[in-house]
């Protein structure tokens, strides 16, 4: 009988060995134990059983995994399962460095003899649940933000992630930090879950995310409902203090969400012990004070924003200035820091048709200078840089960290929440970061520059989503490819990287 309208026909492989469609997930447990991801796991993390059933480092490689792989719930943990040549390699690869005594300790942990290779989705769901602290929500008000603290288990997690990132900085050094400071909404349908300022239920996580090293560095998982300028020193302070040794200078970017007196002040007065006064960008809102004092310019002081493209300055319709302007929180001191304003401006159109756009419909804000209206946006700084340049160093950050949370949200699994559990859910994010940076250690350390750049999607397309045969072969596990495959020569390429990584410590 037809099983379609092509002439096709879908059949069971019936031959012995492991077939596969996730050939090159295999580089990807290669590099978790060149990282040594396992070491790091048990060092940080105390949440499961220590002794019976899944141990804390086979959930966790799991859910990586499975974010790697491209799945973005639990349920998708079956189809893991169910790609019996990947299972080969993940059950080979959990024996390797064991001693004869701690392999049979491994199988002591279960009862009876184990059937699966990865957790099901309610062993799964089970070991998230240990991360959510029912005290801490006991302490929720209504209609107000807040922010519960970090459990044991979720600051393992923190912690483990940041070991990963001093690995990273060990093989690839970097002395500076640029970190783009931003929040991200989540979008879910959770019905415990809270309104966002866009009127949909959301989570709005806060991400600081190094820009020379393309990892998230720390992530505070929020609720909708807490807005984006919310309790912002804690979390940059934390992050200064997970910044691996040898980096010797931190620069800050933010929107207008980081135009808090706290931070700045802690930034500019120079309140860190470890890396003094910290030089920032952050935006401003652009307030009836801020028009005021930017009406005051004069239009020689107005300069042209030039773009360098092919070599060559273009002029791209804005202009920038310095602002005399001084908030009622800076005050007067001789001897405190100078904070620089800066205002740029872009005309919307000839006085005809800027007339006819009121300023309430426009999604950015405008303001009516020489009989004609531009968009006005504005920022504070204490870098001393020409306008110009400050100006495009900033806007850098719109690009990358934008960017990461696309792929947080969409590559990843971070668009879907499992539970109905603020702690549940929260470790299921930080577990995404987790594999967020496990991939650009992937591409920054063992692709090469060519695949930086590259987004998790196209990798899966070349790399990840490979077809093969896993076999047996001389007590070693052989994963053959289909001849002439162009991830042949990648993927060796990579695990020869990886043995140099090893090799250098």
């Amino acid at each position: 009988m037809a099983q379609g309208v092509l002439p096709f026909q879908y059949e069971v492989e019936d031959k012995d060995g492991g077939m596969t469609a996730l050939a090159g997930l295999a580089t990807y447990l290669e590099l978790w134990h060149t990282m040594g991801m396992g070491r790091l796991i048990e060092k940080h993390l105390k949440v499961h059983g220590r002794t019976q059933g899944w141990t804390d480092e086979q959930i966790v490689k799991s859910l990586v995994l499975l974010n790697i792989a491209g799945g973005d719930c639990v349920d998708d943990l079956t189809i893991l399962e169910s790609d019996e040549g990947l299972c080969k390699v993940v059950r080979e690869s959990e024996d390797y460095g064991r001693t004869h005594s701690e392999r049979r300790a491994m199988r002591r942990r279960w009862r009876k003899n184990r059937v699966r290779t990865f957790p099901c989705q309610t062993a799964a769901l089970d070991y998230l649940r240990l991360f959510h602290d029912e005290d801490q929500e006991s302490q929720r008000e209504p209609h107000t933000a807040f922010i519960p603290k970090l459990t044991d288990a979720l600051r393992g997690l923190v912690m483990v992630n940041s070991d990963l990132i001093a690995r990273v900085q060990r093989h690839a050094p970097k002395d500076t930090a640029t970190l783009d400071m931003d929040a991200t909404l989540a979008e879910t349908w959770k019905r415990q879950s809270l309104f966002c300022y866009k009127k949909f239920k959301a989570f709005q996580p806060l991400n600081i995310y190094w820009a020379e090293q393309g990892l998230v560095v720390y992530s505070e998982f929020r609720d909708g409902n807490v807005p984006a300028n919310y309790e912002l020193r804690g979390p940059f302070e934390q992050s200064l203090e997970l910044l691996p040794h040898g980096v010797k200078k931190v620069f800050l970017r933010s929107d207008t969400a980081g135009n808090v007196e706290k931070l700045l002040r802690y930034c500019a007065e120079g309140k860190n012990t470890r890396f003094g006064v910290i030089e920032f960008a952050i935006g401003i809102d652009v307030t009836q004070e801020f028009k005021k004092a930017v009406a005051e310019i004069s239009e020689s002081e107005w300069f042209r924003l030039n773009r360098k493209v092919d070599g060559k300055l273009e002029w791209t319709n804005q202009e920038y200035a310095e602002v005399c302007f001084v908030p009622s929180w800076v005050g007067q001191s001789k001897k405190g820091p100078v904070y620089r304003y800066l205002a740029v401006r872009q005309p919307l159109g000839d006085e005809k048709s800027a007339r006819k756009n009121k300023e309430s419909e426009l999604p950015f804000p405008t303001m009516e200078m020489k009989s004609a209206k531009y968009k006005l946006t504005g920022m504070v700084t204490n870098r001393d840089l020409p306008g110009d340049d400050l100006i495009w160093w900033y806007r850098e950050r719109c690009g990358k960290s934008e960017e990461a949370h696309s792929i947080m949200k969409q590559d990843l699994a971070g668009g879907q929440f499992p539970s109905a559990l603020f702690g549940a859910n929260a470790a299921w994010w930080q577990i995404m970061i987790l594999s967020f940076n496990f991939h650009a250690a992937m591409k920054g350390l063992v692709l090469g520059a060519n695949w930086v750049t590259r987004r998790l999607k196209a990798i899966r397309f070349w790399l990840i989503n490979v077809p093969g045969r896993v076999l047996d072969r001389s007590r070693k596990l052989v994963v053959r490819l289909v001849g002439g495959h162009p991830a042949y020569e990648i993927l060796v390429h990579a695990r020869r990287r990886m043995l140099s990584l090893c090799e250098s410590g």
